[in-house]
């Protein structure tokens, strides 16, 4: 009997042991049985976003998730989105207008989102609080990444809304040496009038860069992109380079090489440029031999040496009225120069996109002499052919009749260089009455000339005789 008590403490033990090993995983299915039904209670988690803080100042994550939420499609269709206009200036705004306008949602009401896969929900709370609305099981799969990229679609919108300024350098002094204006030029990509396939290519071309950010770092490449552009002058290189500034909604740094001392004045230039920046220099063939104390080789370090990769997210573009091949090689590598754009001058298919956007015409019963003109041979530049247009713009007939007496005088213009001598004269001078005055049998010559284009590509004169009887 003495050993009872002794039996009943092993067996005591034994079972505290027992429940001791099973009580976690118990405690453990506890734990998620009441969770579950506590989201089957409350599937939703929200969390606030407070406009101000506890010292007035505003949330930055506020504005932004605002500016986010305005930008939602399902804003646009929404029955309670309210439309305000922005006072950000003319020079931020496409040719289509409405970037000026915005959306916001109507106090106390509720726009819906998605973000992978996961539907989400923000609610405006009297313009002082944005509650975001999110299902507990995706929180933790959703949460972070969605607000990263809300943050990062808002800071893309701010930067496409604000005013755009266009920068020069001057020369000398300390300090600061740009000064700014508005940025107003008005080409876009799609009003320049180029190669359908060129600019698209030139456009994905772009927005690979605005997106390459991870992949230039991955290869160790300062996130920049350089295009040379020449060709003759007037073709359209400094319009190109303003529709580029805008597409990408960069500051344009217009850099005069002349204006700076040497190498290093030039460097120091570069040094006071900001990130998301055009910098354009024009006529660079005309400065690789004529810049003082800048010369060559500070042309070359100020394109791709250290220098350059001391701000990032910029785009060099390089302008030349010349030809490419007469100029240094080095100049022209990749690094330096990585996209080459010929701008030829204007031929028929740049005349038709010109004449759909300068007087809104498709088709015209004289385009035919127009081709014809281009086929012998003739070009305008771009500028030339924009000026006649828009000279004429209130009479489609009368701007494609001077377009094709302008083509018909180069075509003459042409034909005269390929001639040596004295001018055309016709081959025979008529002769002069007889002397008795009768009017017997005369022949009268005259000289016709005409320019015709041969199969070599030449001009060639040709005579015809006319004679005309009459009988006594």
């Amino acid at each position: 009997m003495a050993l009872a008590p002794l039996a009943y403490a092993g067996g005591g033990l034994v079972l505290l042991r027992v429940f001791l090993s099973l009580a976690p995983p118990l405690l453990s299915l506890l734990v998620r049985w009441w969770r579950s039904v506590e989201d089957g209670l409350h599937p939703y988690h929200h969390y606030k976003v407070p406009r101000y803080d506890e010292s007035l100042r505003e949330n930055p994550l506020y504005r932004r998730a605002a500016a986010y939420i305005s930008s939602l499609p399902s804003l646009e269709d929404s029955d309670y989105a309210n439309i305000f206009s922005s006072p950000s200036s003319s020079s931020t705004r496409t040719p289509g207008g409405g970037d000026h306008l915005s959306l916001r949602l109507e106090d106390g009401r509720t726009v819906e989102d998605s973000f992978l896969g996961v539907r989400i929900s923000w609610t405006n709370f009297s313009d002082a609080a944005l509650v975001l609305r999110i299902r507990r099981q995706d929180r933790q799969r959703v949460l972070r990444p969605y607000l990263d990229h809300v943050e990062s679609v808002a800071e893309e919108l701010e930067h496409r809304r604000r005013e755009l300024r266009l920068y020069t350098n001057c020369a000398g002094g300390a300090g600061r040496r740009w000064t700014s204006v508005p940025f107003t030029h008005p080409a876009t990509l799609d009003t320049l009038a180029m190669d359908p396939d060129l600019k698209g290519r030139v456009r994905s071309d772009l927005e690979s860069f605005l997106k390459g950010r991870s992949h230039y770092h991955r290869l160790g490449r300062v996130w920049k992109r350089s295009y040379l552009l020449y060709g003759p002058t007037g073709t359209g290189k400094s319009s190109f380079a303003a529709a580029m500034a805008r597409f990408l909604c960069y500051d344009v740094y217009d850099l005069d090489p002349a204006h700076a001392a040497d190498g290093s004045d030039l460097n120091a230039l570069l040094l006071q440029t900001t990130p998301r920046s055009v910098i354009v220099v024009e006529d660079l063939d005309r400065y690789l031999h004529t810049a003082p104390g800048v010369g060559l080789s500070g042309i070359l370090s100020f394109m791709d040496g250290v220098f350059s990769c001391c701000g990032e997210e910029r785009v060099m573009v390089f302008t030349m009225n010349g030809v490419k091949e007469r100029v240094d090689p080095a100049v022209l590598r990749p690094g330096r120069a990585d996209v080459h754009i010929y701008f030829a001058l204007c031929d028929f298919s740049g005349f038709k996109a010109m004449a759909s956007g300068y007087l809104g015409i498709k088709d015209h019963k004289l385009y035919p002499q127009v081709e014809e003109a281009f086929q012998g041979g003739a070009r305008l530049s771009q500028a030339e052919m924009g000026e006649i247009m828009l000279a004429n713009r209130g009479s489609p007939g009368r701007a494609l009749k001077a377009v094709i007496g302008a083509l018909r005088r180069q075509q003459w213009d042409l034909g005269a260089e390929a001639t040596t001598g004295s001018p055309l004269q016709a081959e025979e001078e008529p002769p002069a009455a007889g002397k008795d005055g009768s009017a017997g049998n005369i022949r009268k010559l005259y000289g016709q000339i005409t320019v015709r284009r041969d199969s070599r590509g030449g001009f060639r004169r040709l005579f015809r005789r006319k004679s005309n009887r009459t009988e006594k």
